[in-house]
């Protein structure tokens, strides 16, 4: 008996391990079949967001709570998932769903540095948290995620375990998975990316608030390294690879709103007219919404804007530093960093404090941290603002608040936000598509569309629309109007008496009709209206897509005193281009569903198809000739220097130059550009359509018709070119050429007697 002492301790101690067990496992055998079922891991239907694409297929908006992109796993690229696995589960293709083997090793790290410094849940039992449990720390959550893991591996295969993890976890910015994450943090696809960015992402979902690399740089460099360390040793990546890893820069974008083709007017748009249709399904379904806006021509049209925009706020000169802030020495980056913090920058002009500031130039640190030195041509712009002479609150100085900017030279320079706004747009006249939208300077800072919202006065653009109403009421290019002053008394104005002027303030007598548009004449253009009256021109302006009420018909409508867009300016100018189609912008090419079934296809009206022809194709040939001459010799001669002779279109300026318009256009686009400020006020006294507006239009038409050939406009049957004279007669030996309706007309210059014979003057002397 005596040489069997230690049986019974170790039957105690047999019991007091196998008891907990027997426990554990009768627990088991309770709970499990109350577990949730898994229908949500084998029928996942997570919430996806709306996406907006151009016409190319290029994701150009996105909206919804949860910005998910889903991806099959063999669609992940292989480092990709090996980084995951690094980071999270080395051992996922090896254990059962709870690895043994690293919950003892946790378990001995934890012990060994005196608290909780590593976990242990596989990537399966984070699957189960993620989908059926919450993150509460309880014992009972955890057995029931154990217990929810084996329940997934005994009914899922390891990939499709592995898949529903990398489309399901959270990585910060509201990105849910990581396609999600790879166009949010670096604005790629998965198939885009490199180790170095591979390594970044699969850092995150341990701690995606704290290794976000938009919010901290730094703490997600120290989590990538890890990762790339872990994926060295697991022997994933060559020490080659690491190092490349380790030392390449990452260009982490700002803001997940960063979409390529800067199009936010125009998602924004087709969010408004996806959830007119489908309400709060917009967010959660799926929806896929391919536009008409083509990647080229919206890239094009927001840099023409944004430099059209910038170089006007040149001109009108510096306004000084936006604020200051009380610079102590030895600031850290990070105090400088806060400082910034809620400054936004503005595509590339980046928010910076000055640092450092000397007449020869400035050091400032900008937001981000890069430190941009400033002197030179870079300086020049707000160089009147760093003398002693300047006042302090205006004075360019240490602690100043600024944007800077790289140029082209990657120099910085110093430069300001606009106060200006802007519009452009562009569509084809054949069918109306819009290709380029941009509704203003920065969707960030202003979200008021311009192009659809802004009502404006169209000055002098407006003309051709009063023209083209005098050709139909018999009056020709031809016709001779006089350019003399005029004064509108004051029982015609209803109010008091009115003295328009010419822009330039010279008048030049008679001309011709042509001449008045080239010139952009006021005094031509209100007798033009006096002679075909201003409730005639109210009714036919709707024609071309016009509201009447907007046009009150008053003598004012001749120089452009109505309200209109830049959208309804695109649908009027289309008709000229289209030799006199109404057709409807539109920008909508075809919804989808999730699952790729289309739900909408557009089916737009056509010119010379199934378009309603509302004016005479002599009509708009003979507006798009004249307004060829607007763009050859008239006021928009500067487009003369893309080198072109088949654009056309008009320039416009509003009393006290409120407003600066050029419309224009080639046979195979239409372009309206708008400037002007919100609260209207003068651009400047010598600010015109010619000079505010058309050099945007201008940037945009000569990228997009670089490669495409010139066209000849054909003229129309029953049209007939004559020579005339300055009197606006046919001359056979005048030197003017101009184009009439075979109905139409002007009379031929008298043919003068033929002169007598000295004895024929006698004769008829004495009789």
């Amino acid at each position: 008996m005596t040489s069997r002492w230690w049986f019974y301790p170790v039957i105690a101690g047999l019991a007091l391990i196998i008891t907990p067990l027997l426990l554990l496992m009768f627990a088991a055998m309770l709970v499990y079949p109350t577990l949730p079922s898994l229908e949500a891991l084998t029928d996942y239907k997570p919430k996806i967001p709306l996406r907006v694409y151009s016409t190319e297929g290029v994701l150009i908006g996105e909206f919804g709570e949860e910005r998910r992109a889903l991806v099959k796993i063999d669609e992940v690229p292989d480092l990709m998932k090996k980084a995951v696995l690094a980071a999270e589960d080395d051992r996922f293709y090896e254990h059962g769903g709870i690895d043994y083997l690293g919950v003892l090793r946790a378990t001995y790290n934890n012990f060994t540095s005196g608290g909780v410094k590593q976990g242990a849940s596989t990537i399966t039992m984070q699957v189960a948290r993620n989908f059926f449990l919450t993150k509460e720390k309880k014992l009972s959550r955890k057995f029931n995620e154990v217990l929810l893991a084996i329940k997934i591996e005994h009914n899922l295969s390891k990939d499709e375990i592995l898949q529903l993890y990398i489309n399901h976890i959270y990585l910060g910015q509201r990105a849910y998975g990581f396609a999600a994450a790879a166009q949010g943090y670096f604005g790629k696809s998965l198939d885009q990316l490199g180790v170095a960015e591979f390594a970044m992402l699969a850092g995150l979902p341990k701690a995606p608030s704290i290794y976000n690399p938009v919010v901290n740089p730094k703490r997600a460099k120290l989590r990538q390294t890890y990762v790339l360390r872990r994926m060295h040793e697991l022997g994933f990546i060559n020490i080659q690879q690491q190092e490349a890893a380790l030392h390449q820069p990452l260009m982490v974008k700002r803001s997940y709103q960063e979409f390529s083709g800067k199009a936010d007017y125009l998602a924004e748009m087709v969010r408004q007219e996806i959830f007119k249709r489908y309400q709060d399904d917009t967010y959660t379904q799926g929806i896929k919404v391919y536009t008409t806006i083509r990647q080229q021509d919206q890239a094009t049209a927001y840099e023409a804007l944004r430099k059209g925009v910038l170089e006007y706020d040149r001109r009108h000169g510096y306004r000084g530093p936006e604020g200051y802030i009380d610079l102590q020495k030895g600031n850290t980056e990070e105090e400088l960093e806060e400082a910034l913090q809620d400054i936004a920058d503005s595509d590339d002009m980046i928010p910076a404090v000055v640092i450092e500031a000397n007449p020869k130039g400035i050091r400032a640190y900008s937001k981000g941290g890069a430190i941009a030195k400033i002197s030179g041509e870079g300086l020049k712009f707000a160089q009147p603002y760093m003398g002693n002479k300047t006042a302090l609150n205006k004075r360019l100085r240490v602690g100043s608040l600024i944007h800077v900017q790289k140029d082209e030279k990657n120099i910085w320079k110093i430069v300001q936000l606009p106060q200006v706004e802007a519009a452009f747009v562009s569509a084809s006249p054949r069918n109306g598509a819009i290709y380029a939208l941009v509704g203003g300077f920065d969707f960030n800072r202003n979200q008021f569309n311009h192009v659809t919202q802004a009502w404006r006065q169209p000055g002098s653009s407006f003309k051709p629309f009063i023209y083209s109403a005098a050709l139909e009421k018999g009056l020709t290019p031809a016709t001779v109007i006089d350019d003399a002053p005029l004064v509108i008394d004051a029982a015609v104005t209803g109010s008091e008496a009115w003295e328009p002027k010419n822009y330039d303030g010279v008048f030049e007598g008679p001309m011709r009709m042509r001449q008045a548009l080239i010139k952009s004449k006021n005094m031509v253009s209100i007798r033009i209206l006096q002679t075909i009256t201003p409730q005639y021109a109210q009714d036919y302006i709707t024609k071309f897509g016009f509201d009447a009420a907007k046009h009150p018909p008053y003598l004012t409508m001749a120089l452009g005193a109505g309200s209109v867009t830049p959208m309804q300016m695109l649908t009027g100018y289309s008709v000229f281009a289209n030799g006199g189609f109404r057709i409807a912008p539109y920008f909508i090419q075809r919804i989808e569903d999730s699952n790729g079934k289309v739900l909408h296809q557009a089916a737009p009206v056509v010119a010379g198809e199934n378009a309603q022809q509302v004016i005479d194709v002599r009509n708009a040939y003979t507006m798009v000739n004249m307004m060829q001459g607007v763009v050859q010799h008239g006021t928009a001669f500067r487009a003369m220097q893309l080198g072109r002779h088949d654009l056309a279109g008009k320039t416009g300026t509003t009393n006290d130059s409120m407003d600066a318009w050029f419309s224009g256009f080639h046979p195979t686009v239409v372009g309206i550009t708008w400037v002007g400020f919100d609260n209207p006020r003068s651009l400047g006294e010598r600010e015109t359509g010619g000079g505010a507006a058309l050099p945007i239009w201008m940037d945009y038409m000569g990228k997009i018709l670089k490669k495409v050939p010139e066209v000849t406009y054909t003229m129309p049957e029953n049209m007939v070119a004559a020579r005339i004279n300055n009197e606006g007669l046919r001359d056979e030996a005048g030197d003017l050429v101009e184009y009439f309706y075979t109905e139409n007309l002007p009379p031929e210059k008298p043919v003068p007697p033929p002169e007598k014979s000295l004895i024929e003057t006698i004769i008829d002397h004495i009789f």
